[in-house]
Formats: structure tokens, sequence, C-alpha cells
């Protein structure tokens, strides 16, 4: 059996939820290095899991005996610790957005081919059950010709979750380029994108910072998108739901509606035209309120792509298609104007 040595740069929340619990699962994985510049946060994961802590990435990096490597870093670092793991000859599973621009992306997609290395973005929607068999009904022809739809993603806020609470990056500029859009609304075009399994190609957006104090990156967005045959929907994404997290998703049909975790039972709910409605009970999705107890399947597919030499799951380009939605959110709310993604990228 194949034995992946593994290393985790950035012992966050995400990770310490997340990526270190989910490899800890996997039997041909070892947790060999890991890395935060926080000594203290390094070494109680290292002790938890057996791991060799770092405070410099860079030095984890030239330990020829790992593999691969979760790199869960504030967003402006995504894209040089992934190029510079890649170059190192490992692996890499990204969080998301993989990047601040589309240079950036584009740089970390060419870094993994011209290192003939695995890129994956941990973009975890696509392996919600609900998700998966919304995906098959809509191939199927089961709905017809899809018109509209409406996905929202919003919490009370990154303080409540992030290990540095209210002083997180999340809410540094510098550090987080953008917030909301960037920490919950690129979940949402990569799910969009991956459900129809076509490109948005026109985006209009309203962007505000308007519910946290501490901050300079949006906190409220409301975006229009348009696909390429034309189904246009909205995209939300927010940090002021104080009550109850909302991770929602319509989809409009010809020939019904299907509703994802939308309720509190039944993670899918199909209702026809003709007055039929299914309700499938498939699991709720995983949320940062459940603490992390619910596999988000992305440290498996992870493995399994890198085990089986397998194309990754969520490639570069995918999370590259991703970013571009938001990117263009960005820039519509800043000209007033619609403006048309134009990501040149291989699929």
């Amino acid at each position: 059996m194949t034995v992946l040595n593994i290393g985790v740069i950035g012992c966050g929340s995400i990770a310490k939820h997340r990526h270190l619990p989910e490899y800890a699962n996997e039997e041909n994985v070892k947790i060999a290095a890991v890395c935060d510049i926080v000594e203290g946060r390094a070494a109680e994961m290292a002790e938890t899991y057996g791991a060799k802590p770092y405070v410099d990435y860079k030095g984890l990096l030239q330990d020829p005996s790992i593999d691969a490597v979760s790199v869960c870093l504030p967003n402006s670092l995504h894209a040089p610790v992934s190029i510079a793991a890649l170059d190192a000859g490992k692996h890499v599973l990204c969080e998301k957005p993989m990047a601040t621009s589309k240079q950036e992306a584009e740089d970390m997609i060419t870094a993994a081919e011209r290192n003939g290395k695995k890129l994956m973005i941990a973009h975890n929607q696509r392996f919600v059950k609900s998700h998966q068999k919304a995906k098959q009904l809509i191939e199927s022809g089961e709905l017809g010709k899809i018109y509209s739809f409406r996905t929202t993603f919003g919490h009370g806020g990154p303080e409540g979750w992030s290990a540095d609470g209210k002083d997180s990056w999340f809410f540094d500029r510098e550090r987080a380029f953008i917030g909301a859009m960037g920490d919950l609304g690129v979940h949402k075009s990569d799910l969009i994108r991956y459900l129809l399994g076509e490109e948005i190609k026109e985006v209009a957006a309203m962007v505000e910072t308007s519910a946290k104090e501490n901050t300079d990156v949006d906190d409220n967005a409301v975006c229009v998108l348009k696909t390429e045959s034309g189904t246009i929907g909205t995209l939300t994404a927010s940090w002021s739901y104080v009550a109850d997290e909302d991770n929602s998703t319509i989809i409009y049909g010809e020939k019904g509606i299907l509703r994802l975790e939308d309720d509190p039972v039944n993670s899918l709910v199909a209702q026809y035209a003709n007055g039929d409605v299914v309700k499938y009970e498939l699991g709720q999705i995983q949320s940062n309120d459940e603490g992390g107890q619910t596999s988000s399947h992305v440290i498996e597919n992870f493995v399994n792509c890198i085990v089986s030499n397998r194309p990754s799951p969520v490639s570069g380009e995918e999370g590259a298609r991703s970013l571009d939605v938001i990117l263009a959110a960005l820039e519509a709310n800043e000209t007033k104007s619609v403006v048309t993604t134009n990501l040149v990228v291989q699929r």
C-alpha cells in the first residue's frame, strides 16, 4: 500500500477542523509535518498528529520525503506558497479562493504542469450528496430547460470560526484581498458552474462593507449571473446572517424546481410541474457550527487522485474559472457595469 507523507502549511481552524482530522482518517496517509508562524499552534498540531513542526514553510518544502501539502494560509499566500510547493515536487491541495488574480491562478496551473504534479482546489460543495444528486437530475433532462437559479452562502462572519477571532486575517485586506466573496461567494460560483455544467459569461454585482466595523473587505454581496446558454440567476455572499447559516441553492427548470439544502430534514427536494414532490434525505451539508464532525470529502478525493494517478477532481483550471466569476463581480461593482468573464484556460 502506498503511504503518502503529508505536510499541512497553516494550522488555523480550517486545518484543525478539516484537513488534519480528515488526513488522519485516511489509512494510506501519514501526517509528516505541520507549519504555522505561531509556534505554539504548530507545536500543538505536531503533538496531536505525531508530525514534525515548522514555523517556516520553506523548511518544510525542503524535506524530500513529503509527497503532498495542504496550503491553509491567508488568501494572499495561496499562490506563492502553492507555486513554491509545486516547484519543490509536492502535490498541492490549496484552500479557496485559489489566488487573488487571474495571473496568479494561471501561474499556479503552469507550475503544476511544469512539475507534473496534482493541483486541487478545496471546493468542497462539489462533494455534497444533495449537490451531486441535483447535478444528475439536471444532466438527465428531468428538469428540462433550466430557466434560473438562486444560490446563497451566509453566516455571522469568520470571527466565530477563525483561530484569531475578531483579529483574524479575514478582515485584513492586505492578507485576505476579499472578504465574504472570497470566503463564501467563490464556493457558490463553483457550485453553479458544477451543477449547470456551463460557464458564467456575464456578471453584475453590488458589493458592500456594511456589517463589520473592523474591516474594509466586503461582507455583503449580491450578484446577478448569466451563463453562456442564457440562464440567469443570483448569487449572494454574506457575513451578516447572525442567527442561522444559509447555504442553500434553488434551481428553477422547465419541468420542476430543485431545492438544495433549503430544508432542515430533506437535503434535496424536487417539486415537479405536475404536482409530484420527491424528498431526498442525503445527510446535511457540513458547516462550521458542527465543528468538522462531517467529512468534507475533499481530503479523500485529493488523496485518491494522487494514489490512483487520476486527474484532480477540482483542477486548477476549475478553480481559476470559479475565481474569475468573483473577480468579475468585484469589477462590476467598481465600474457599475455588466462584466464579461474572459479567462482562457483549458477544461
